[in-house]
Order: C-alpha cells, then sequence, then structure tokens
C-alpha cells in the first residue's frame, strides 16, 4: 500500500485528469456544437445523433476496456488513453469533411473508456488502499468541478477562437497534463500493485453486509445494469441539453448562469457523502442519488418558468449526479468485491454509456416532436425506474441479512 502522501498525490493527479478528460471529451461539445453544425451544412440534430453513434460505440468497447484494466493495469491504460484522447481531438479539429469529422468523434468516446470515472476508480483499487470507497469518494470530489470549469471556459475560448482551434488547445491539455500525470501513476501502481489480502475482502464483506449467493448475485449485478442504465440516459440527455433546454424554458441568458450551479451542488453531494456518509450502504445511496434525480426533474416541471425553481432543479439534479458518480464505483465494489472489479465496472460503464448514447439524440428528437414539458415527462419516469431497480437490490440485500442471520445468528459470521 502506498504511503498516505503518494495516496494524495494520485487522488489530487486523477482528479485534476477528470476534470480535464470530461470537460475536454464531454461537456465541451454542448458549447461549441452549433458551430460544428454551422460549418459542415448540418443540423444540430445530426450534430448530436453523431455524438450518439459514437457514444454507443464507445459502450459496446466498455467492458473490454475493463478487462484490459484488470489484465495490464490501469495506470498503463490512461497512460495510453491520454495519448489517444489528444489525437483524437487533434483529428477532430482538423477533420475537412463530415466523415472524418464523426470519426474522429469515434476515436474521441473510444479514448475515453481509457481515461474517465471507469478507469480512474480501477487504479485506485489496484493501488492496494485499505478503504477505495472513501478515494473514489475523493476523487469524485475533485472531479465534480469538471462542468463548472468548462461549461464557460469553453464559451469564453469560443468568443474568441474557432471550435477548430479550441479542440487543438483541449488535445494540447490532455497531452501536457494528462499523460505525465497517468504515467507516475502507472509507476505508483507498478510498485504497490496488490491482490487484495484476504482480511481486506472481509473487512469489506462485513461493511456492505451478508453476501449474496450466486442467484440474488447475478439478479443484483442485472438490476444494477439496469438502474445505472436509466441514470446514464436521465443524466445523459439532460448535460448535453442543459443549457439550451433553461432557455427554451423562458430563462433566457440566465440559463447558462443556472446551469453554472451543476457543478458546485455534485460537490456539495460529494463532500455531504464524504464527511458523513461513512456507514452508510452504497445499496441505500443509490436509491438516494436515484431518487434526487427524479426530484429534481420534478421541481424543473413544476416550478417553469420561475428563476428560483430552475435553481432548485439543478442543484437537485447536480447533488443527485455527484452521488451518481460514487455509486458508479462504490456500488460494484459493495456488492461483489475486488475480484473481477475492472471487468464488472467496465460492464457498468456499457449500461450508463449504452442509453447515454442515444439520450441527447431522443430528447432532441423528443422536444422537436411535442413540448419540451412532456418530453421532459417522459425523463422523469426513466428516473423513477432507476429508484426502483435500486430499491430492489437493496431488498435483496435485507433479505440476505436475514437468512443469514437465522442461519448463524450473525450476519458477519456467514461471511
Amino acid at each position: 500500500m502506498p504511503d498516505r502522501s503518494a495516496l494524495r498525490k494520485a487522488i489530487w493527479g486523477l482528479g485534476l485528469t477528470q476534470i480535464i478528460g470530461y470537460g475536454t471529451l464531454y461537456y465541451s461539445f454542448s458549447i461549441l456544437a452549433p458551430a460544428m453544425a454551422r460549418e459542415f451544412g448540418l443540423t444540430q440534430g445530426w450534430v448530436f445523433g453523431a455524438l450518439s453513434a459514437s457514444l454507443f460505440a464507445g459502450s459496446l468497447f466498455a467492458p473490454t476496456a475493463g478487462r484490459w484494466a484488470d489484465r495490464f493495469g490501469a495506470g498503463r491504460i490512461m497512460t495510453i488513453g491520454s495519448v489517444a484522447a489528444a489525437t483524437a481531438l487533434a483529428l477532430c479539429a482538423v477533420s475537412p469533411g463530415r466523415v472524418t469529422f464523426v470519426l474522429a468523434l469515434l476515436a474521441m468516446e473510444l479514448a475515453s473508456s481509457f481515461v474517465l470515472y471507469s478507469a480512474a476508480f480501477v487504479a485506485i483499487v489496484q493501488i492496494g488502499v485499505l478503504r477505495p470507497q472513501r478515494s473514489i469518494t475523493h476523487l469524485t470530489l475533485i472531479a465534480g468541478f469538471a462542468s463548472t470549469l468548462f461549461w464557460p471556459l469553453t464559451s469564453a475560448l469560443h468568443t474568441h477562437l474557432t471550435w477548430r482551434e479550441v479542440y487543438l488547445l483541449f488535445a494540447v491539455l490532455n497531452l501536457g497534463l494528462c499523460l505525465p500525470i497517468h504515467a507516475w501513476l502507472m509507476r505508483l501502481s507498478r510498485r504497490h500493485a496488490t491482490v487484495a489480502l484476504q482480511g481486506e475482502g472481509r473487512a469489506l464483506a462485513h461493511e456492505a453486509g451478508a453476501p449474496l449467493d450466486p442467484r440474488r448475485g447475478r439478479v443484483a449485478f442485472l438490476l444494477m445494469l439496469a438502474g445505472f442504465a436509466t441514470e446514464g440516459f436521465v443524466l445523459s440527455a439532460i448535460l448535453i441539453h442543459m443549457v439550451p433546454l433553461t432557455a427554451a424554458l423562458g430563462l433566457g441568458t440566465a440559463g447558462l448562469f443556472v446551469s453554472t450551479l451543476f457543478g458546485p451542488a455534485q460537490v456539495a453531494s460529494r463532500l455531504v457523502n464524504m464527511l458523513f456518509g461513512g456507514r452508510l450502504q452504497q445499496t441505500h445511496l443509490a436509491v438516494i442519488a436515484a431518487s434526487l434525480l427524479t426530484a429534481g426533474l420534478c421541481a424543473l416541471l413544476l416550478t417553469t418558468p420561475w428563476l428560483p425553481g430552475a435553481f432548485l432543479f439543478v442543484f437537485l439534479f447536480g447533488l443527485g449526479s455527484g452521488l451518481t458518480s460514487i455509486v458508479g464505483g462504490t456500488l460494484p465494489l459493495e456488492l461483489f468485491g475486488r475480484e473481477g472489479y475492472g471487468a464488472r465496472l467496465g460492464w457498468a460503464s456499457a449500461a450508463r454509456q449504452f442509453t447515454s448514447s442515444f439520450a441527447p439524440f431522443a430528447l432532441a428528437f423528443m422536444m422537436a416532436r411535442t413540448s419540451v414539458a412532456n418530453s421532459l415527462w417522459v425523463l422523469v419516469v426513466v428516473a423513477a425506474t432507476g429508484v426502483i431497480a435500486f430499491l430492489a437490490i437493496a431488498l435483496l440485500r435485507s433479505r440476505a441479512g436475514r437468512v443469514a442471520f437465522a442461519i448463524g445468528g450473525n450476519p458477519e459470521e456467514a461471511t
């Protein structure tokens, strides 16, 4: 296990690379998309459709990326991913036509499988820390500033630079900052890589409660994928359209200002969880996260175009998103342990990314064919489905605990 100083540096370094990764590969797209559409003679719907196709391809690759992280080490995967992300951004910036532009978008999304949260969570576990869940929370706390920084930063840059020049600058950020950090992390992981000790496995099992039997484990895994899929759809649909959506609901230019609260809300939820959620089971945290997303959408629908209501929506939605990012890394670890963690996380990422791939296009299509309010009510139903999935997992764990107690008198003894 690395010393505390090295661990702190690793978490802060990963936090910086996650801010840059999400900011350059994801959050900046909605700001630059109108200029891209104009230059290539496309509608914005087609541009978002190209992004959706790229996200879909990335979702198919995510399980493979997870297995590679298990096999070759997440540090090495992230180092290669930094080069791939910079190359993809540069190719997108110099693409002469529509076909090369779409292929470059595809390359960007494939590269994201190597450098974003899933790979970073595996890297934390592979370093060998005793309490990886807490370190994952620390990481998401830092990375929560990605949207707050990159939405206004991209807008400011775009007032002076073309979208191509902005992407070239972002390619330099990935190559100049993320690559050295990931290369150092690769060396750190190589020195401290461990397979979880049996005692550590017991500690994780005791914190989580009674283990699930194979049949319940399979059901819980499928429910977890379903819950992550619904959250991925809702988050992707809203985040890609956040600024234009708030403007369409009557907030005008205040929509951009309101949207900047999203990042701080994410950070606030992670900070509260880090300080007070140490004993909270991750299944319960998953239910809370999905419920906050649903409540945020309801607040927007019931109060629009009231400006304080929009603030409430962004705040609740940001809280839910912040906790969702944590649960995405900690719930598979709590339910199934460290062994094969990268592969399971890859499947979880695939579920989120699969639905995320067509969510922006689906929301744009619905808003074009019907009212914005009706489109958002559809998202409410999808978000509520996620709440039900995570509640079912909590019920499965509760029943497993009662069975273990009946057999052994103590759920911990059943492990």
